[in-house]
């Protein structure tokens, strides 16, 4: 008659397990410090495989741009980062040139983003257009745009 006690006990430590795996994720689960550029590829003529380079707090990271019609380009930055990050600068080069084609800095300042449990980090965004070239914020149509854009892919993807 001992068996129901151990099932019993097994299926009591299998619902306290998967209570404490239902927790939330702490400790900067989920979120990077860093800064962006969605890179508006209209009015600058065929941009993939351009490279792009952009720097941030003495980091760089540099790609080639994906023939797309907005490309997000990320710089991880350390953890410790704080909000003032100073110049943000975007280079553009197209493929076999000498010269960047674009050649642009602004001031970004970085927002806080928590990661549920006391922490987070600081990370934002910038865009760059032909319009306005390098902003500090991104304009709602560019955000549109660019979520449009990752839907279709995942779409076509999932096709």
């Amino acid at each position: 008659m001992t068996r129901p006690r151990v099932l019993v006990g097994v299926s009591t430590l299998l619902m306290a397990m998967s209570a404490c795996g239902s927790s939330p994720a702490c400790g900067g689960v989920g979120v990077v410090a860093g800064v962006g550029v969605y890179v508006v590829h209209e009015g600058h003529g065929d941009l993939a495989g351009a490279w792009a380079e952009l720097c941030a707090k003495g980091e760089c990271v540099k790609d080639r741009l994906p023939d797309e019609d907005i490309t997000s380009v990320d710089l991880p930055l350390p953890d410790d980062v704080g909000p003032d990050i100073g110049p943000v600068r975007l280079r553009i080069t197209r493929q076999g040139a000498d010269r960047p084609l674009i050649d642009v800095s602004a001031e970004k300042r970085l927002t806080h983003q928590s990661d549920g449990c006391g922490g987070g980090v600081y990370n934002g965004s910038l865009a760059f257009t032909m319009e306005e070239g390098l902003t500090a914020e991104v304009p709602k149509s560019v955000a549109v745009a660019w979520h449009r854009q990752v839907m279709d892919r995942a779409t076509a993807e999932g096709a």
